[in-house]
């Protein structure tokens, strides 16, 4: 039970605080509507499973023995942010509430960016390999694993469709909106520093 207190927590202070996850989530939400904001949530749940998985089959074992390989993956993580940021900041695209904005692509894009942007996440890969190492007791099953693991996706598609529905309000919507440019650049801005730190970090 104390085990599991343990990851609730460790999860739940990771899943709420700021990130590239976040900035997406809001992005998509304000720019493409509820559904896209929901389904960008939902790839970022996904995309936490692609992290449980090679922890729980000890390939983390390999990437902490291998500083090499571990670089490689925060920098392509890194790239990726950076990716988004550009996209974001460059641009030029105005968005309208009368726009089509939940079209069925828009929702397919957000579920992609959503995925992609928390596999690639090496906040997220830290977080869940440091849980499975620091919080959950070696010599555990794989059915309790993967539970950890499904709890987790759970509570980041919980905490990102809270903030999809959020920042997807007609009101909040039209204020964002109208504010467009703005917004965008804060979001890249946002997005390209966070990857900026991932690869000043490695430097250091």
């Amino acid at each position: 039970m104390n085990e599991l207190i343990a990851v609730a927590l460790f999860t739940v202070l990771a899943v709420i605080s700021p990130g590239a996850d976040f900035a997406m989530v809001t992005r998509s939400s304000y720019a493409f509507g509820r559904r896209a904001g929901l389904a960008a949530a939902l790839g970022i749940a996904l995309g936490v499973q692609v992290h449980v998985l090679y922890t729980v089959l000890g390939i983390a074992v390999i990437i902490s023995q291998s500083p090499a390989l571990f670089l490689a993956m925060k920098v392509l993580g890194a790239g990726y942010l950076i990716y988004l940021g550009y996209k974001s900041l460059t641009n030029t695209t105005r968005i309208s509430l009368e726009g089509g904005s939940s079209s069925q692509l828009g929702v397919l894009a957000a579920l992609r960016s959503g995925f992609l942007t928390n596999a690639l996440n090496p906040k997220t890969m830290l977080f869940v390999v440091s849980a499975y190492t620091q919080v959950v007791q070696p010599g555990s099953s794989l059915a309790i694993n993967f539970g950890y693991g499904a709890f987790m996706s759970f509570a980041h598609w919980l905490w990102f469709s809270l903030v999809a529905v959020f920042f997807s309000s007609a009101v909040l919507r039209r204020a964002m909106l109208e504010r467009q440019r703005l917004v965008d650049r804060v979001i890249g801005v946002a997005l390209i520093g966070l990857g900026l730190a991932v690869v000043f970090a490695n430097v250091r």
